[in-house]
């Protein structure tokens, strides 16, 4: 079914959202003021999903897209808005999911940090490959499929990452295989050394090892190879690991190959002074930090804790803690590796501040037993509004107020937004 209508606002997710004949209808690519002709391809009992056909009038706040795939390629959804637009949405999407909820009050909502680069920013992106009949074919997936579009350059990698990727698609098709090549993942640390992981598949390992290491030398990067889950990671060709800068005076971080790492680094830094600010340590509190990582948040508090203990799964992320704060000489900084799901129950002892910085599914299982714990102060950084609206129903309700609420642009040009929550136990 074609239909017209009007654009009236921006939803969670990055698409428009007009109606038609009374019910809501979602179309991608599209803006607030925009008349549109789409195609209706998913009918819901309550609401319809559409694909944009034409833009009948443009919005007057609509851009010129600056990527020539965008539209095609589903990495970005709001290229079509001027940065500050993009900012505004942001925020009023955070707010609206975070009053609905009723989980905050409208004067403890912060005004967003946008990020100073709207492109340029990533220093890490993982570009998907097929073989096609005239060779291999680098780029991103087409937004809901498996289906890579060709990409020659992507606006929103680091000038370093930008360089190893055209490198890169250059030489893949001299591969012993190339089409045994799902994905590659290149990184680059703040002083900006690169490093590349090569996903091959298992059979073509033994063949592609030379290659590899040959075209890291040529081009200049480290690189791994991948052949499954991260356990299959094998150093290549130098030290693919990537190198984070936080805190002032500055710490640098160490991170391995296949850790994780906020991808945008000036914003990350913004972060951690964020949460620095509002865990006010003294110098006697005892910090516990779950999702800790390779350290990004706790080594910082670490410098203004009594004691501190980081929680982690994946266990090369915990010795990559573990060496980072035995090299700046943290010896108040405990790791562990272990899941931060139960780990209260593990761990003795009180604790005068809890900071969560869980995946995009959240955290609900742990904070549940947070009021139990009974730390005087939570912060909770999201990167999901819907998420973290319902992770703070069981702490409002249970003793503790939101002090403060503060959205984080990390991710220009798309609709994810990241945060920071304050809440403080009540008297």
């Amino acid at each position: 079914m074609v239909v017209e209508l009007a654009i009236d606002t921006l939803t969670v997710g990055g698409r428009g959202l007009g109606r038609h004949g009374g019910k809501a209808v979602f179309v991608p690519l599209t803006a607030p003021g925009d008349r549109v002709r789409c195609r209706v391809v998913r009918r819901h009992r309550h609401y319809d999903e559409a694909e944009l056909l034409e833009l009948l009038e443009p919005a007057s706040q609509r851009r010129t897209p600056p990527c020539p795939v965008f539209g095609r390629c589903g990495g970005c959804q709001w290229q079509h808005l001027p940065y500050p637009q993009q900012v505004a949405w942001k925020y009023q999407l955070f707010a609206e999911t975070l009053l609905r909820a009723g989980v905050v009050d409208a004067t403890a909502l912060r005004p967003l940090v946008s990020a100073p680069d709207e492109f340029g920013y990533r220093n890490r992106m993982q570009f998907k490959c097929r073989f096609a009949a005239d060779g291999p074919v680098a780029g991103f997936y087409r937004h809901g499929s498996h289906y890579v579009i060709d990409t020659p350059a992507c606006l929103l990698a680091a000038p370093a990452i930008a360089r190893t990727f055209t490198f890169l698609r250059e030489h893949l098709s001299q591969a012993p295989h190339p089409e045994a090549i799902p994905q590659l993942d290149v990184s680059c640390g703040d002083n900006g050394r690169v490093g590349v992981i090569c996903h091959i598949l298992p059979d073509a390992v033994a063949a592609s090892r030379v290659w590899l290491a040959e075209t890291a030398a040529r081009g200049g990067f480290s690189a791994a190879l991948q052949s499954g889950r991260k356990d299959t990671l094998e150093i290549i060709h130098g030290d693919p690991a990537l190198t984070c800068t936080v805190d002032d005076p500055e710490l640098s971080l160490r991170i391995s190959a296949g850790g994780f790492s906020q991808v945008n680094p000036r914003q990350n830094r913004a972060l951690v002074a964020a949460v620095l600010a509002a865990a006010d340590l003294s110098g006697a509190e005892r910090v516990l930090d779950l999702y800790c990582g390779a350290g990004n948040f706790s080594l910082p508090l670490a410098r203004r804790a009594g004691e501190l203990i980081g929680v982690e799964e994946y266990a090369p992320a915990i010795a990559d803690a573990r060496a980072n704060a035995d090299r700046l000489g943290l010896g108040n900084a405990r790791f562990l590796a272990e899941p931060a799901e139960g780990a209260l129950s593990r761990l003795s002892g009180a604790f005068d501040l809890i900071l969560l910085d869980p995946p995009r599914t959240g955290a609900y299982d742990i904070v549940r037993d947070l009021p139990a714990a009974a730390p005087r102060r939570i912060l909770y950084v999201s990167c999901d509004p819907a998420t973290l609206a319902r992770d703070l129903k069981p702490l409002v309700h249970n003793g503790y107020r939101v002090v403060s609420s503060q959205p984080f642009d990390l991710f220009p040009q798309t609709w994810h937004i990241e945060s920071l929550t304050v809440l403080e136990r009540s008297a």
